[in-house]
């Protein structure tokens, strides 16, 4: 069995859904209630999987690390279709995850005013251009990938989430909203916010 350290509805609620489309089982612990938790990681960050005593950090690594340990549907066993697969993981965790990165540390860092609201307007700006990408990528595909969900779907659908938090506006496209919405309502995006919220009561 897998440990997943988590925070409710992180990106480490991506590792968790993939853990459980790939059927695996995991443990959930959340980072808030360990003690201390840079012994686990220094950094601070989550995810951290635990698998029979390894210690995995980064988010991509640990997406990358679960999708090469066995055939599953969300990893093409064709190695032009895996690179493309490993293009769109890499886009999802370091320039869409990041672009998000910076509403919240606008809006935790920076005093309230008409700077911090053109910083958050900038900010959403960038993320509505990355959002134009994946649309024209969606133009005649339901997925990333294909026709099948993948890891970065089930990236993007969580980092989606974050815009409510934020008062800017996150213009997201049709094709777009309906792969996000499809990702959504999958029994196992499901499942894991289930769990996740039955593990912090």
């Amino acid at each position: 069995m897998y440990t997943l350290y988590y925070l409710p509805n992180a990106c480490s609620l991506a590792t968790l859904t993939v853990l459980l489309e790939m059927d695996e089982s995991v443990s959930l612990i959340n980072k808030n209630k360990v003690t201390d938790f840079s012994v686990i990681n220094p950094v601070g960050n989550v995810p951290v999987l635990i698998d029979e005593g390894k210690t995995l950090t980064e988010g991509a690594a640990i997406m990358l690390y679960l999708l090469g340990s066995k055939t599953n549907q969300l990893f093409p066993q064709d190695k032009s279709d895996q690179q493309k697969a490993i293009q769109n993981i890499m886009f999802a965790n370091a320039t869409m995850h990041p672009a998000y990165g910076r509403l919240f540390f606008i809006t935790q860092n920076m005093t309230e005013g008409p700077e911090k609201d053109m910083a958050l307007i900038a900010a959403a700006n960038a993320i509505n251009t990355l959002w134009e990408s994946v649309e024209a990528q969606l133009e005649n595909r339901n997925y990333l990938g294909g026709e099948s969900v993948s890891a970065a779907d089930i990236m993007l659908a969580v980092y989606s989430r974050w815009g409510e938090y934020f008062p800017v506006e996150i213009k997201l496209g049709t094709r777009t909203t309906a792969m996000l919405n499809r990702v959504i309502e999958r029994p196992t995006f499901k499942q894991a916010l289930l769990m996740e919220a039955e593990n912090d009561n």
